[in-house]
């Protein structure tokens, strides 16, 4: 018998091997529908899954994390299902889930367009109305790569041949289709009715340029057509708020293909940039931080000692100077350590908090550069803090506060990851332990909900990301919090303790943008180019009615500039309602309309970006009020 402590923390008894869905359908069959899989001891597994130990076990729904991985990941063995039924000759790659639906990578002849959707899509509708159950099933090596070859799955054989010596070998059965797999899956394929197909894309065999270029084709699914609905509508809203179209529309930068990767920003971006950086020294310096600078290129046995080398090295642009090795920086720790290890430090210097807006480099496949949220030259808000062992959870929670007020200023709400370590960790699993039980404490102590997300920390130590979310329900990882008991050995940092004897501090790696690019272009999406007055390039567009004004609008500019605030002047000779339609385009907060009574009454006609005229004012009595704004940081976007 097993022994399970259920939702509601009541104990029930089950034979040995009792599947997930019989607890479920033990309960409540209405629970049963709608139920997509269950957590059995911090393990994510499908309902069709025996279980034969005592443990705690949680229902999954389609609302949670987990459940919307086991709902795609099967919808995409539908999506293979239904392609293989049609082109029997595809070769299957890999199918899994991801952030937003699901893909599958097919090596086939014929070249998948956009027209193939419908008949494929119809085809994934008859197979959830089929109901098919999905079967586990094991096989041994050596019958599983058997198995395969006789299906003609190349791909599939040579995954099977990686696995390590002891790995399960899992396939799940569905109707005539087998596919190798560790799941977990839904029950059947009756679930997910609402089903769309988004695009295709060619990926790399394991993302290595050197493998055949396979069609990814991905796509959405929905329990019911509601959700399908509101989606396709969050994608239309994305589309209009595309921050490639909008950073060319208002003039903020540009992508080349002579630098495909490397953004171009104009006057107006950098207006934004500078804005955002100087809102990052104010926030930093006030919270006891100094800043530093590190070389671009470093020599390459620092990045081995550091450890990046063989985790990044891939990632990294080289360079051969007086015949020795050096890399270019894709991230700014080992200069953080240097910079520490340039001076002697006592324990009562701690904590040390070095930020740094370090500019990096990293060789990112050309298939995966997307605007700014994905490029291979960027500006990272580093900063390595330095402290002691009892000051670990003091220093994270500081943090997190920062963090959380800088979000707050750009109207962001977010929720909490927290990784754990990863397979390939450096270090001792002690150190891991205190370092997990370090940020779980800090983030119960702020009241914070997270998720855990296993085995998907840093090489040197476990961390807290930070998953902004947008106005249209989108998330963007951004800030995090890593800490790290391996780069202070690896460096062999030092500090003089209390007792006289040396010691080995312990540090935190942390950002809170993140990339200064890919924040940038968050903004601009989250607020459709329409900033918030103390961030907007031009805050203030002077309109004269005529030529003959031009003088008194260039005298508002003047005394606008005072005051720092940035203004132009639009002295085209035209119509001054097409003058209105232009600013309102550029998304300018606010515009000031200038003629003959203006320039007696020493006025401007203002209008507002959101409320249209409000009516006419001295040019001082209107500059209180945006600098007000400016000051404040107020939110004042219409988004």
């Amino acid at each position: 018998m097993i022994k399970l402590t259920l939702p509601d923390m009541s104990i029930r008894e089950y034979e040995d091997g009792t599947k997930a869905i019989d607890v479920v359908k033990s309960i409540s069959e209405g629970l049963a529908r709608s139920v997509v899989g269950a957590s059995f001891n911090g393990k994510t597994i499908g309902l069709q899954e025996q279980i034969n130990e005592d443990g705690n076990i949680k229902f999954l729904k389609f609302e949670d994390k987990e459940g919307k991985d086991i709902f795609w990941h099967t919808s995409s063995h539908i999506l293979a299902q239904a392609i293989k039924r049609i082109w029997p000759e595809a070769k299957l790659a890999i199918g899994p889930s991801i952030d937003n639906g699901f893909y599958y990578d097919i090596d086939l002849d014929y070249r998948l367009v956009q027209e193939d959707f419908e008949k494929i899509e119809s085809e994934m509708k008859k197979i959830v109305k089929e109901g098919l159950e999905l079967e586990r099933f094991e096989l041994p090596r050596e019958e599983a790569i058997k198995f395969m070859e006789e299906k003609e799955e190349p791909y599939k054989v040579e995954l099977i041949k990686d696995l390590p010596a002891d790995a399960i070998i899992s396939f799940y059965k569905q109707g005539d289709f087998v596919d190798l797999c560790a799941g977990p899956h839904l029950e059947s394929t009756k679930k997910p009715k609402a089903i769309k197909l988004l695009s295709i894309a060619g990926a790399y065999w394991r993302g290595n340029e050197k493998n055949k270029m396979l069609q990814r084709v991905y796509g959405i699914a929905f329990e019911k057509a509601k959700g399908l609905e509101e989606y396709i509508h969050m994608l239309e809203e994305a589309k209009k708020r595309d921050h490639r179209k909008l950073g060319k529309e208002l003039e903020l930068f540009f992508m080349s293909e002579e630098g495909p990767g490397f953004p171009f920003f104009l006057p107006k971006g950098i207006e934004i940039k500078n804005e955002l950086l100087k809102y990052w020294r104010e926030v930093h310096k006030k919270a006891g931080y100094v800043e530093i600078e590190t070389p671009l290129m470093l020599s390459k046995h620092l990045w081995e000692n550091s450890g990046h080398w063989d985790h990044y090295k891939d990632n990294m642009y080289t360079v051969k100077i007086d015949e020795e090795d050096f890399c270019v920086k894709p991230m700014n720790c080992p200069g953080g350590m240097m910079v520490y290890k340039n001076s002697m430090h006592s324990y009562k210097d701690f904590p040390i908090k070095a930020a740094e807006i370090g500019r990096v480099h990293r060789h990112e496949l050309s298939g995966a550069l997307h605007g700014l949220m994905r490029v291979r030259a960027f500006t990272q808000d580093d900063a390595h803090i330095f402290m002691l062992p009892e000051q670990i959870k003091d220093e994270i929670k500081n943090v997190a506060n920062l963090i959380d007020g800088m979000y707050k200023t750009f109207g962001f709400t977010y929720h909490v990851e927290l990784s754990t370590r990863p397979e390939d960790f450096l270090g001792d699993l002690k150190d891991w332990d205190v370092a997990e039980s370090s940020l779980k404490e800090a983030l119960e102590e702020l009241g914070l909900d997270y998720i855990i997300n296993e085995g998907d920390g840093a090489f040197y130590g476990p961390k807290i990301d930070f998953h902004l979310n947008d106005c249209i329900g989108r998330t963007w990882q951004c800030g995090t919090i890593q800490l790290d008991y391996q780069m202070p050995q690896r460096f062999d940092l030092e500090y003089v303790g209390a007792d006289g004897q040396k010691h080995r501090p312990i540090m935190i790696h942390r950002v809170a943008f993140g990339s200064i690019e890919r924040f940038f272009g968050i903004l601009i999406e989250q607020f459709a180019g329409a900033f918030p007055t103390w961030l907007s390039p031009v805050q203030v567009k002077v309109l004269p009615i005529s030529d003959k004004f031009n003088g008194y609008a260039e005298k508002v500019k003047e005394e606008l500039e005072v005051f720092n605030i940035r203004v132009e002047i639009d002295t085209r000779a035209e119509k001054i309602g097409y003058k209105i339609r232009e600013a309102q385009l550029e998304k300018v907060p606010y515009m000031f309309v200038v003629g003959e009574k203006e320039a007696e009454g020493n006025s401007v006609s203002v209008r507002e970006r959101q409320k249209g005229d409000i009516g006419s004012m001295s040019t001082k009595e209107i500059s209180d009020i945006i600098l007000n704004k400016i000051k404040t940081r107020e939110n004042d976007s219409p988004q």
